[in-house]
Formats: structure tokens, C-alpha cells, sequence
């Protein structure tokens, strides 16, 4: 059962609760459902007023039940399928009696749909509650009236944005712009419901009116600036790879210059192309790994903890207490000395009083958040403490250091290292208890970056593991579980990647030309600015750490990343990269870095050869990394690879790549790199397998 109808005091209450699910999605059996309680309230004269609310805790709807769009084959099916839910939303929207939206929690996707169809909405200014239309994310777009009904809502300006990003909108800002109306305490959603039920049936309704500039770029000719604005900034974002945003602007350009039922009309045949393409495909697959990892399979063997140590104050250790404390945990933030502790602590508070500004959350909420970490220089704070993630520079004689300082204070510590290539069992030999030893491997920054890479050895406890895994779901990041290994998975698969970068350049390719081909392969970022974010001395490092493998199958790995590190090149870091760093805006090449390249003489390379070369030795390394037991599943390896280094998600990941090209095609191709340029590119056994026998990876 989807719904229960409750009526008290001529108010009929709505009540969204799935059983057996943890939230309210929009599938099959809600739609019919919906439309069954709505002929009830219809026919009954004594209902003055709707209240729509849910019954779960911190959900109203979700979004749609994606695995559901799988279950049709046609574009006219799914076309007609989608009519029946805009219809009922349609019949919502001109319902006669006021149907109120009572929100608590995620209302996302067609849950805001639904919302945006009601008369007026009531949301709590509660840290669960969010608005946002993912669907572009997916492939898609807002397919049940969101292209139609926002732009009027919120005005064309405000509308494009959250759909074109599939941002979250959180209340303060959902009530400012006019997506609510109304904001209450959680506590008090219930009477603010029946308070504003019986104004609503006893008065006349009022539309909100989008105020002077978002109604002239909504409602005259001037919104064709607005569309403008938004197709070159989709088309600079994107490079056009991606169909669903440029169908976006399309359907809200229909309903605002056409008719309300032709852009309607054109919302449901733009979705239902979308959803067949393979762009849309391969992100709902990487929802659905997404979905998959959000249950730790050893939940029971976790232990039950509030607090935690972070050992480290610099940008990922203040990254990691930040993300720690804002969802509950109290933070133990240690560094060598009080000011560089508090130096930490610093950064943490001007990130949330930037949050408060933009009113995500309130000033209460950022200084309960501050109150849960204590900086501090002494190893006290540290006693008898569960667990203790420690991010400290990449050198093994300070990590076995530290883990011995941490072990005097708390014996039966778990120590997780956010080491980002050293193999975890040589850390672990520092230890008195190896079995406690865990990786936990976040990326930069940790405030936005989503995937974090647990990296178990083979001595590694079920409750280190699992204890990790728990706090990684609580941060609100996707966690996968890897073996133990030099660079684990993610940096061992960035590590050629960054490599055949240097060597291009080395045999005279321009930095302009490597950046706008992997750029329009999908990358957000092109590879050599890559290198500078990560920094010229991490790389370095990585290199050094990760070249025995590499020589070991006959692979001679470049030296252009110590040469330049020695030389005092870091990168944005120290404003000495490839790029210079200045006050410009626009960052330019440092065309003298080309003296460590050969020269300032460059030559022209083909875009597919540069695509390639630089795809090839990323996918292979994946590939190895699964056929050598680094990875447990091809699921997991493309969650890392678009999650944790950004490889293009319109694709799905190394393992989706390969499927859709067809893993004969990529052998081939494979054999005709190596035939060119040497072992660097000798595909590996499973691909040979896979080609032979017809197989995908992600079936």
C-alpha cells in the first residue's frame, strides 16, 4: 500500500508511505494509487482541503523508481506512460479543493514535481530537507511537468539552473526564490498544515508573482538571453557530449513560447528519447552501482562510535573532520603543534560561515557543527579513541611513527591511513596490531569529492573494514572496498594516464592540444591541469612508489614528474606548475616547462590519437586491476574511475567503456598501440578472454 487517506475536520491527509521500502518513489502502482485517493476526495463534499505529507522520516518522495523505465521497450510505450502521470499531476494542479504539500525530507525528481503541482507548499527548514531535479544527471529530464511548471515557479533564470545542474536547493533558499512558501520547525509541520488548510478553503488562492527581473526573463522576449546564456554555458560544460541538457532548455523553451500542451507534448517525447540512449543508460547503470554500495555488507561487525581522531590539520585532514562533523561525529583534530591545529580548524569554520551566507544551513547548525571538533597539538585527546584517520604526508617512516605514538594511547585503535599510494601492509608493519591497519583513501577536495576507496590487506579485520565502510556511509560518500596493492585501484589506474600525458609531451605534443582532446572525451578537466591540482610533487611520489610494478611487466615509466619536482616545480601549490598562477582570471600556459619537454618546438598529434593512447593505458590498468583481484567486482572498478578521478560518466566508467565499444574492438585497438609503441599498451588477459568469447563485464 502507497497511501493512506486520513480525514479529520473536513481535511483529507494524504499520507506517502511504501511499505517495506525506506523511501517514496514514483512507480507504477503510486501513480494508479494516487489517483484512486484523489477520486475519493473528490466525491466527498465534506473534505474542504488537501494536505499531502509522508510517513517517513526524513523522505517525502524521492524521485521516480528508476529501475522501472528498463520495463519498457518502446519510445511510444514509455511516451504513454509518462502521459498518465502528468495527467494526474495535471488533475492535482486543477484539483477543486487547495491541496496543500506538507515537506519533510528529500523531495527530488517527481517529488518535486508532484510539489510544484500543488497549491501551496509547506516544507521544514529541517537538515534532511532538499529540493532538486536529478534527472540530468541521469541522462534525462524532469519528464512529469518540471521543464514546464518551474520556469513559472521560480522564474527561467533560478529553473535552468537547478535543472541544468541537478543541485540541491535547501529550504532557506527554496522559500526565498519561491519553490515553498512557507518554512516550519519538523515539529510543527503538522499545524502549520491544518493552519494553512483552512485558510485555503475558506479564501480565495493567491499565485505568487516572480519578481520584475526573473518575470521579464521568464515572460517577454528577453528570456531568449536567458536560453542563450544557458546553451553556451551547457555547451562549454559539456562539449556536447551530453544530449539531455540541450533537451532541457529545449522543452522549457516549448512551454514558455509555445502552448501549455505543446510543452507538454514535447517534455514527454524529449524524455522518452532520452531515456533510450545510451548516454542515459550508462549513467542509470552507474545510479544503480551507486544504489548497490550504499548497504555495508558487514554492518554487525562495525563498531558503534561517536567520536573519531583525525591525525593531520593540513587540506584533506581538516577535509575529513570537516565531512565527520557535519554529519554527527565528534573530531579529535591533532596536527604537531596548537597553531597548526588550529590553523585547520580555521578553514573548517570560513567553509561553514560560506554555507551559512548562502543560507544552507543555519548559524546555529554551523556552530553545532564547529563545537564537535577540538583542535589539538596533544596526543590526550587521542585516549582509548575508536578509530584514528590519519593524513599525513606520504612518507612511510612518518606514518610507522605516528602509528606508534596513536597505539600508545589507545591500544585497540583502528588506524586508517589516507595514504593515496603506499601499499597498506607495509604500513601496517609499524603496528602492533596489523589486523587494525585499514586504508581509507579520500580525494580532494574531501568536501566534494564523492567516493572514498577503502583498502583492506589480507590481515585487515572484518570490524576495520567494516567500521571504515560505516563511517564513509555516515560522511554521505560512496564507499567501494579494494585489495592492498601499490596506488590500490584509483591512483594505480591514474598513474598511466598521467604518464602518456608526460610522454606526449615529451615527443612534442601541445599542453593545449592533450587537454581539449581528453576534455572532449569527457574529462571535467584536462590531464596536465590534473597534474597541477594533484601536485607535480605527489606525482612524483606516486611514480617513484608505483615504478617497480611497472618495470616489472617490461614498462618504462617516464621521469618528467621527479625531474620537474626536483627543480622545485609543485604545481597550483606553490604556483609553479604547467599553468602560471597569478591574478589573471583565466589561467595560462607556462610555456617554458617545455625545456624539460624537448623544447619549445611542438607539433600537431590527432585528437583520436591523443584519446586513444591516453584512454588505452587507463582502461588496461583497470582491466589488470580486476584480473589481479585489486577489484572484487567491474561494478566497483567504475564507481572508483568516475566517482574518485573524474572519467566521464556519460560512459559509465572503464568497465561500461569497454562493453559499449565491444572488447574485441578495444583489444584491436590495443594491439595496434603496442605494435606502435611498446609494452606500455599489451592488453590484458581477461580483455583477450572477454573479446574471444563475446562477453561484457557489467551485464
Amino acid at each position: 500500500m502507497s497511501f493512506q487517506l486520513n480525514i479529520e475536520h473536513q481535511i483529507a491527509w494524504i499520507v506517502l508511505n511504501q511499505e517495506d521500502e525506506k523511501v517514496n518513489t514514483l512507480g507504477k502502482e503510486m501513480i494508479a494509487g494516487f489517483g484512486s485517493v484523489l477520486d475519493q476526495v473528490e466525491k466527498d463534499d465534506d473534505i474542504r482541503a488537501v494536505v499531502m505529507i509522508s510517513g517517513k522520516e526524513n523522505n517525502f518522495i524521492a524521485g521516480a523508481d528508476i529501475k522501472m523505465f528498463d520495463t519498457f521497450t518502446t519510445e511510444e510505450e514509455f511516451a504513454a506512460f509518462i502521459k498518465t502521470g502528468t495527467d494526474l499531476l495535471d488533475r492535482i494542479e486543477r484539483f477543486g479543493k487547495p491541496v496543500i504539500a506538507a515537506i519533510n525530507g528529500a523531495c527530488i525528481g517527481g517529488g518535486l514535481e508532484v510539489v510544484m503541482a500543488c497549491h501551496y507548499r509547506i516544507a521544514t527548514d529541517d537538515p534532511s530537507t532538499k529540493f532538486a531535479t536529478p534527472e540530468v544527471k541521469l541522462g534525462l529530464l524532469p519528464g512529469a511537468g518540471g521543464t514546464q511548471r518551474m520556469p513559472r515557479l521560480v522564474g527561467l533564470p533560478n529553473a535552468l539552473d537547478i535543472m541544468l545542474t541537478g543541485k540541491n536547493v535547501f529550504p532557506r533558499q527554496a522559500k526565498r526564490m519561491g519553490m515553498v512558501d512557507e518554512l516550519t520547525h519538523r515539529h510543527g509541520l503538522r499545524q502549520a498544515a491544518i493552519y494553512r488548510a483552512e485558510k485555503l478553503a475558506g479564501g480565495k488562492r493567491t499565485e505568487r508573482k516572480l519578481p520584475f527581473t526573473a518575470k521579464m526573463l521568464t515572460h517577454t522576449a528577453a528570456r531568449n538571453i536567458a536560453f542563450k546564456k544557458a546553451t553556451e554555458t551547457v555547451m562549454r560544460q559539456t562539449r556536447g557530449n551530453y544530449p539531455a541538457p540541450l533537451r532541457i532548455i529545449e522543452s522549457a523553451k516549448a512551454g514558455l513560447t509555445l502552448s501549455r500542451d505543446n510543452g507538454f507534448e514535447t517534455e514527454r517525447t524529449l524524455f522518452s528519447q532520452l531515456a533510450f540512449t545510451p548516454e542515459s543508460a550508462a549513467l542509470r547503470r552507474l545510479f544503480f552501482g551507486m544504489q548497490a554500495v550504499k548497504e555495508n555488507p558487514m554492518k554487525d561487525k562495525a563498531l558503534k562510535i561517536n567520536r573519531l581522531g583525525v591525525l593531520g590539520a593540513g587540506l584533506m585532514g581538516a577535509g575529513i573532520a570537516d565531512v565527520s562533523a557535519s554529519n554527527g561525529y565528534r573530531v579529535s583534530l591533532k596536527d604537531r603543534d596548537t597553531k597548526s591545529a588550529v590553523k585547520g580548524f580555521d578553514g573548517i569554520r570560513r567553509d561553514i560561515d560560506k554555507k551559512v551566507k548562502k543560507r544552507i544551513i543555519s548559524r546555529f547548525q554551523g556552530d553545532e557543527q564547529l563545537a564537535r571538533i577540538t583542535p589539538t597539538e596533544s596526543y590526550d585527546h587521542f585516549r582509548n579513541i575508536p578509530i584514528v584517520i590519519e593524513a599525513v604526508f606520504e612518507d612511510l617512516k612518518i606514518k610507522h611513527a605516528v602509528i606508534k605514538e596513536v597505539e600508545a594511547v589507545s591500544p585497540d585503535v583502528i588506524f586508517a591511513s589516507n595514504t593515496s599510494s603506499l601499499p597498506i601492509a607495509d604500513i601496517a608493519k609499524g603496528a602492533q596490531k596489523p589486523e587494525n591497519v585499514v586504508g581509507m583513501h579520500y580525494f580532494s577536495p574531501v568536501q566534494k569529492m564523492p567516493l572514498l576507496e577503502i583498502i583492506k590487506t589480507h590481515k585487515t579485520s572484518e570490524e576495520a573494514i567494516s567500521t571504515a565502510y560505516e563511517i564513509g556511509l555516515k560522511q554521505g560518500k560512496t564507499v567501494i572496498v579494494v585489495h592492498d596493492g601499490p596506488g590500490f585501484y584509483t591512483t594505480r589506474i591514474l598513474a598511466p594516464f598521467i604518464n602518456e600525458a608526460l610522454l606526449l609531451l615529451g615527443e612534442g605534443a601541445k599542453i593545449e592540444d592533450i587537454e581539449s582532446a581528453m576534455k572532449d572525451f569527457g574529462f571535467p578537466v584536462g590531464p596536465i591541469a590534473l597534474i597541477d591540482e594533484v601536485g607535480i610533487d605527489v606525482a612524483s611520489h606516486v611514480s617513484d612508489t608505483l615504478s617497480p610494478m611497472f618495470k616489472k611487466r617490461g614498462v618504462e615509466p617516464g621521469d618528467y614528474a621527479k625531474k620537474l619536482y626536483d627543480d622545485g616545480f609543485l604545481g597550483r601549490k606553490n604556483g609553479k606548475g604547467f599553468y602560471m598562477y597569478g591574478e589573471k582570471k583565466k589561467k595560462e600556459i607556462n610555456r617554458d616547462i617545455y625545456r624539460y619537454f624537448g623544447g619549445s618546438e611542438r607539433k600537431s598529434f590527432d585528437k583520436k590519437e591523443i584519446q586513444d593512447r591516453m584512454s588505452s593505458v587507463m582502461l588496461n590498468e583497470a582491466l589488470l586491476c580486476l584480473e589481479e583481484n585489486i577489484l572484487d567486482s567491474a561494478r566497483d572498478g567504475d564507481l572508483g574511475a568516475v566517482l574518485g578521478l573524474g572519467f566521464p560518466p556519460f560512459h559509465g566508467g572503464p568497465f561500461s567503456y569497454i562493453d559499449h565499444i565491444g572488447a574485441k574492438e578495444v583489444q584491436s585497438l590495443m594491439n595496434d598501440l603496442m605494435e606502435k609503441h611498446g609494452p606500455r599498451f599489451k592488453a590484458a588477459t581477461i580483455l583477450e578472454e572477454y573479446a574471444r568469447q563475446g562477453k561484457k563485464f557489467r551485464e
